[in-house]
């Protein structure tokens, strides 16, 4: 079992997908699928970014075994006040900081939800906590 964690700082964008880069040279040492690892670390992308642009910072934590990639993105507020809105593609509470940043494009959440085997998504105004799963083995996510 490999078990990770990392701190992400709002509104940091230089240090913005520090935590993905490692998540990703942690699934290149090992003979995971090319596919399931492109998707991993696509989605984990995804998920920090919006605690770097949305919240008032968090964490992440990776944790690998033979079955299952689960990551965990648990930050400090302000929350989402609408999921199913914020699940809308091109819906966006960016600012134009972030957007001259290259980010808030709305894609981030619809995007993971595409490309994960389950995503929960939990969110009050204390904070948000996004739990992606993608399975080792076994069926593929597109079913074949």
């Amino acid at each position: 079992m490999v078990a990770k964690e990392y701190q992400i700082i709002a509104k940091n964008y230089e240090l913005a997908g520090r935590a993905s880069s490692d998540i990703k040279r942690t699934l290149k040492s090992t003979d995971i699928d090319r596919n399931l690892m492109k998707r991993v670390c696509s989605a984990s992308y995804e998920a920090e970014i919006n605690v770097v642009i949305h919240s008032f910072g968090g964490f992440a934590t990776f944790q690998m075994d033979e079955t299952k990639i689960v990551l965990n993105f648990i930050d400090d507020g302000p929350g989402i006040s609408n999921i199913e809105l914020a699940m809308t593609e091109g819906f966006s509470t960016a600012t134009e900081l972030d957007h001259s940043n290259g980010f808030g494009a709305g894609m981030g959440l619809p995007n993971i939800k595409r490309i994960a085997d389950e995503m929960d998504l939990r969110s009050d105004i204390y904070g948000t906590h996004l739990k992606i799963t993608f399975y080792i083995g076994g069926v593929s996510h597109d079913g074949q």
